[in-house]
């Protein structure tokens, strides 16, 4: 008899992040990996496996009722469940409880105010600020957070928000650093300075190591507190300027 399920056609999931999405009338579901639809959203995960728990489209996750052929076909044009599967991961709507939404959001925050304190300095001080600073410099313009976009664009809307409010002076710049070290210690440190800069300008063995780079913001602290620690402070590090993000430049890397 049509609409009786029998326990064969049925699928019971656990650990389960449900996607929805209305279309065509009917309701459609999938059934995910916890913590894996962002992942998926925001490109971190490329392989649709580790996202999906199985490739069937539900009616209803939680009951384990499947989908029928005929009202996959009539909404999506195909039968084919994992391309219908990518679209109800794309565009459907992440089922979380009040609990996990809470979470999630408050992650995607400090993770977007993260982002900023890594890209911007402060201009008029040519210094980075602290991801704290950000923070409550985004709950002071009352920031909410997209949960479906992706943190990078998000970060790059806050850049913009705190320039037309004038909330605080902030510039996407990387800084133009003078470092000078001990040769012998310049030695043992160079390698790792290395993987913090961006661009090498200039890079001098005399009496002492010299190099001039450009840095990303949110590496100064860290290169700061290595030089220190590594030369007990014969090591100088010192802001030359600051080189201009160009705003036409909207990736984040």
């Amino acid at each position: 008899m049509a609409g009786i399920f029998t326990p064969t056609n049925q699928i019971r999931l656990t650990n389960v992040a449900i996607v929805r999405m209305k279309k065509g009338g009917k309701r459609f579901e999938i059934a995910c990996y916890k913590n894996k639809v962002m992942s998926w959203r925001n490109k971190v995960e490329k392989d649709i496996d580790e996202v999906l728990q199985t490739h069937t489209v539900f009616t209803n996750v939680s009951k384990g009722q499947g989908a029928k052929r005929e009202d996959l076909v009539k909404a999506f044009s195909t039968e084919d469940q994992t391309e219908i599967c990518r679209q109800i991961l794309a565009k459907g709507e992440l089922q979380v409880s009040e609990k996990e939404r809470q979470q999630q959001l408050e992650s995607m925050f400090r993770d977007i105010a993260t982002i900023v304190a890594e890209k911007c300095v402060n201009p008029e001080t040519k210094r980075p600020y602290t991801v704290g600073m950000i923070e409550r410099a985004m709950k002071d313009i009352h920031i909410s957070v997209k949960p479906n976009r992706g943190t990078k664009q998000q970060a790059l809307d806050v850049i913009k928000k705190f320039k037309e409010t004038e909330t605080m002076p902030i510039d996407r710049a990387q800084m133009r650093l003078k470092i000078l070290l001990p040769i012998k210690e310049g030695k043992k440190i160079k390698t790792k300075l290395k993987t913090m800069i961006k661009t090498m300008e200039r890079e001098e063995f005399g009496e002492q190591l010299e190099m001039v780079c450009l840095v990303d913001p949110g590496c100064y602290r860290e290169m700061e507190d290595l030089i220190r620690s590594s030369t007990k402070g014969q090591g100088v590090i010192e802001v030359l300027d600051l080189k201009d993000v160009e705003e036409g430049d909207e990736k984040l890397e």
